[in-house]
């Protein structure tokens, strides 16, 4: 009676189970099935929307305008540059600048020097006739940057900028920046092909392309606020982080930082803008909010343009930062995997044969001679590939203009 009951538990145990696979089978082919792509019609759209970038400089610096138009999320190209426009600055007290293109999107003119009794827009006309206007703003001064500094974390160094204004004015700060910073290639490339020859022949020093200037520029939308406060004083607002084993830190690096004023209005767009295009992930995120510019279409008010146009001036400030904050030991990471290697350069009574391999190598290291028995003299160099040697496919040889 035990044997038999025994029996039918494992019967029924059997069957429950049976029951149960079944289940997760129909379910996991259900959800199989009917998972269908989801593409939204936002990416497809034949939309292109109009995108306005700069500020108009009041000061006694350059006034820069880009021009581009938006992408769909699925386009082959992630920029979009309007080339054949004609944009002007405007007064409303009748005074009018006209901007230089240079065909790639930017529009520019010397210092304006504007006036501060007057309030004044852009004025931009596409190659279709369009025409677009920013709503008049009056200048607001940009205070001096007080100083640039950096504190030390456990793996970098975290830049960031300090500022004030005893007038209380301001309240409303933004700011962007160019780096750059001195680097080398992995390898020493100390001889080069002769193409003309067809020999090797050592590097002269106006060939050099083992020391580079790199650079680059700020992507995300720096802003700061001091509305709350009591007094107008921005303390260590952030920059930008850099890993001690970053190639920025291993010799020179340097940043150069633009500040600009905002009204509260400015201030509004910019903030939106960058939780919906940096906040955006999680579901603690904010929601996207719709981008309300001041540039508008003359004729059609309902077309969105993208962009917010300030009248300012642009305060600037420069910091070097040196090796001397790099732990000692620290290993730089470089972008490639870089391995070296020997080929044969082959010196046959006096002519000269390059191995097929060797087609304007990037060579490094000097170069060990022997004489086999046959009486040929070869001389092997080490070499790499051009990713490893040449500087100049990640940099320039000569330093920006904002370096000294």
């Amino acid at each position: 009676m035990v044997l038999l009951g025994s029996c039918k538990i494992a019967l029924t145990n059997f069957i429950c189970m049976l029951k149960q696979r079944l289940f997760y089978f129909i379910l996991l082919l259900t959800l199989t099935c009917c998972r269908k792509p989801y593409n939204p019609p936002v990416i497809a759209s034949t939309n292109s929307y109009l995108v306005v970038e700069g500020v108009i400089n009041s000061g006694g610096d350059s006034t820069i305008i880009k021009l581009s138009r938006t992408v769909n999320l699925n386009a082959q190209v992630t920029t979009n540059p309007v080339a054949d426009a004609s944009i002007k600055v405007e007064s409303d007290q009748n005074g009018s600048w006209p901007l230089i293109a240079d065909g790639r999107g930017s529009y520019y003119t010397p210092a304006l020097n504007l006036s501060p009794a007057g309030n004044y827009r852009i004025h931009i006309t596409t190659s279709d006739g369009k025409q677009y206007v920013s709503d008049y703003q009056p200048i607001k001064a940009t205070p001096p940057i007080d100083s640039i500094g950096y504190t030390v974390s456990g793996s970098g160094i975290n830049l960031y900028v300090n500022s004030h204004d005893p007038a209380n004015n301001t309240r409303y700060y933004r700011w962007e920046y160019n780096e750059a910073w001195i680097f080398h290639a992995k390898y020493d490339s100390q001889y080069m092909l002769d193409s003309a020859t067809q020999t090797i022949v050592y590097r002269p020093t106006s060939k050099q392309v083992y020391f580079c200037y790199g650079n680059d520029a700020s992507t995300n939308l720096l802003l700061g606020s001091t509305a709350k406060l009591s007094k107008d004083v921005v303390y260590q607002s952030p920059l930008t982080s850099i890993p001690f084993n970053s190639e920025k830190l291993e010799f020179n690096y340097l940043i150069y930082l633009k500040q600009y004023a905002l009204t509260p209005e400015a201030y509004t767009f910019y903030l939106n803008m960058q939780k919906n295009t940096e906040q955006l992930g999680s579901i603690f995120d904010a929601e996207p909010s719709e981008l309300q510019g001041n540039i508008h279409n003359i004729n059609n008010a309902a077309e969105p343009v993208i962009g917010w146009i300030s009248v300012t001036n642009v305060q600037t400030k420069k910091a070097f930062v040196t090796d001397q904050v790099v732990p000692s030991g620290t290993v730089t990471t470089y972008p490639a995997d870089c391995a070296a290697d020997t080929a044969l350069y082959v010196d046959k009574s006096g002519s000269n044969d390059v191995l097929n391999e060797l087609i304007d190598p990037p060579l490094t290291a000097l170069p060990i001679s022997d004489i086999n028995p046959t009486g040929i003299k070869i001389i092997g160099y080490t070499y790499s590939t051009l990713t490893c040697t040449d500087c100049t496919l990640r940099g320039k040889i000569a330093p920006p203009w904002y370096w000294k």
